[in-house]
């Protein structure tokens, strides 16, 4: 069972996974390993419990599809929402962690959720101010461009796609809005051509 103190059994005897993988169970005799004498099993976990207090869940969790049950203990800080959320979703319920389309799928919901964050920004009294919270103005007010001639900074070699990453959502989101407000806009015109 997972999440409990005592070791899974091995799905083949250590003889078999011997015989198959150079160098497997180096470490088994406790003589050989690197903390011998120093590594202690004789000492209490603390632990009061044989499987731990399962945090109650309310609604449906994302879990890899390698593991039977959600963790004991999971993040409730950031629920899934929008199309961000759909993503996640589909990425948990289809591929496994092993797999580089997982991964490239979070990385990608990572970015439809920044899109998402920026429209709804633009709903509120207060929207996002690109100008203050990506760095461009402290780039032309402490020495940006004079840092990167000297040679120093680990950011040069990327960039040439900060702007496109930076102000490549706020022109879409621009060009998007312009749009729907014309449209908007054509279909309050009478059809005598009068406003």
């Amino acid at each position: 069972m997972t999440y409990t103190a005592q070791k899974p059994p091995l799905a083949r005897t250590s003889d078999e996974l011997r015989a198959q993988i150079p160098g497997w169970g180096v470490d088994l005799d406790p003589a050989d390993r690197p903390a011998f004498p120093q590594e202690r099993r004789d000492l209490d976990s603390g632990a009061h419990w044989e499987f731990p207090e399962r945090q109650e869940s309310h609604g449906f969790r994302e879990r890899s599809i390698e593991h039977g049950m959600l963790p004991p203990v999971f993040g409730t800080s950031a629920p899934l929402r929008g199309l961000s959320g759909v993503i996640r979703r589909y990425s948990y319920a289809r591929f496994s962690e092993a797999r580089a389309a997982h991964w490239l799928l979070l990385l990608g919901a990572d970015r439809v959720d920044a899109v998402e964050s920026h429209l709804r920004s633009l709903l509120t009294t207060r929207p996002d101010n690109p100008l203050t919270e990506t760095g461009i103005r402290s780039e032309l007010t402490h020495h940006g461009l004079a840092s990167r001639r000297a040679g120093h900074r680990v950011d040069t070699r990327h960039q040439w796609i900060d702007p496109i990453l930076v102000a490549g959502p706020w022109v879409v989101t621009g060009t998007v809005a312009v749009r729907a407000l014309r449209r908007l806009a054509r279909g309050r015109r009478r059809p005598d051509g009068s406003a």
